[in-house]
């Protein structure tokens, strides 16, 4: 092989490089699951794809891990002027907890009235709807655990998962409120609800301003339940049923 061989080996790797940088920089970033707040919509191994353009740009938009670029201060999000709707799952930087990423869905919008009153939500004082939807059981330190699994309904129609390992009215944040959520700001849940520190808590996460909102996950890419160096366990914990699904 000789230099010129090389040289352009290196260039392929350096516009490789750069694109997939400028593409997580500016339209979707994967993003990997570290803990179970969200489950079952997303669990601990799941890689996302992160929307980053559909709500437009803020500062916390260009932001890899938990860098954000040093760029100057954008007062209002460039290119869109679509706002998270109830429902939605978002990227959200919450910079009372060291800077760290935090994922949760919408559930309050500026200006809502938020109260839980014995574990069921209640949006400017009338209650989410709620159907049961059997169990669903997952590992918790090396035990099956068993949780009562219900379909939740927004105010706009939207419906998602929620699960619960408490009967209503027993989990430690089934009686909180009310919150009102203020202007260009929003109420942040986990779909776990007896095992997610969301904006139910406002010393440690509280409402979310729009400028901190990353973007919107999309799609599950990849799922496994060991770590993605654990090679010799891929064929054992990989999830492939939700390879490739989109988020609801």
């Amino acid at each position: 092989m000789n230099k010129y061989d090389i040289w352009r080996g290196v260039k392929e790797w350096i516009w490789v490089l750069t694109s997939f940088t400028l593409v997580c920089f500016f339209l979707y970033q994967p993003f990997k699951i570290p803990s179970g707040s969200m489950v079952p919509t997303l669990l601990i191994g799941d890689f996302l794809i992160v929307n980053k353009f559909c709500y437009g740009y803020s500062n916390d938009s260009f932001r890899i891990g938990t860098f954000t670029f040093p760029l100057p201060k954008i007062t209002k999000r460039l290119f869109s002027d679509n706002l998270p709707q109830r429902g939605d799952v978002v990227v959200f930087r919450n910079e009372k907890d060291k800077d760290q990423n935090y994922i949760k869905r919408v559930i309050g919008l500026p200006g809502d009235k938020i109260e839980l009153k014995d574990g069921v939500v209640f949006i400017n004082d009338v209650a989410v709807e709620l159907e049961e939807d059997g169990e669903f059981s997952i590992i918790e330190n090396d035990e099956y655990v068993i949780y009562k699994k219900y379909i939740e309904k927004l105010p706009n129609g939207y419906k998602h998962v929620i699960i619960k390992r408490f009967p209503f009215g027993k989990g430690a944040l089934d009686n909180v409120g009310p919150f009102i959520v203020p202007e260009g700001q929003y109420f942040m849940m986990g779909d776990n609800r007896d095992n997610s520190q969301d904006s139910r808590v406002p010393e440690a996460v509280g409402c979310i301003p729009l400028d901190r909102i990353m973007g919107r996950a999309e799609c599950r890419w990849f799922s496994s339940s060991c770590e993605i160096w654990e090679v010799f366990k891929w064929p054992f914990s990989m999830r492939f049923e939700r390879f490739f699904t989109a988020i609801k």
